[in-house]
């Protein structure tokens, strides 16, 4: 069953800018074999990830985010079975983000933005918004 899974974790040592491309070039080494497609969002302080393929392989590439040194409090935001990707030939898009001065390139509403603040403070939402708002900022 194919599945998206959305998480946001706290970014621990602060990784530099070589070890994101490093984590970018992993993901679009692997992530073909798997079937993982996705994108990360990511800040000085946060990583907020979408990521979708089949149900066991998502929960398992989960599993090893959680475990992951680089991350702490890992929180699923939303996981969902789904139709069809809708990142299905990226296999880990990615854009930097400031945490406390988002610039928004593109048609956001008040509403998504209140969403997406709450989405990096660690709470629940709906899974097809959450995948709506990330989309928003590679458009």
């Amino acid at each position: 069953m194919l599945s998206q899974l959305v998480y946001v974790s706290n970014r621990t040592n602060k990784p530099s800018e070589k070890e994101i491309e490093d984590i970018l070039e992993a993901c679009k080494r692997n992530n073909p074999d798997l079937g993982i497609t996705g994108a990360l969002l990511y800040s000085d302080e946060k990583f907020l990830q979408l990521v979708e393929g089949e149900n066991s392989t998502i929960m398992g590439l989960y599993d090893k985010i959680k475990q992951d040194k680089r991350h702490e409090n890992c929180v699923m935001l939303s996981y969902m079975p789904i139709k069809e990707k809708s990142f299905p030939s990226w296999h880990m898009g990615s854009k930097k983000i400031k945490s406390d001065s988002i610039d928004y390139k593109t048609n956001i509403t008040p509403e998504d933005k209140v969403i997406f603040s709450s989405l990096l403070s660690g709470n629940e939402a709906d899974g097809s918004k959450t995948k709506e708002i990330i989309q928003k900022f590679f458009k």
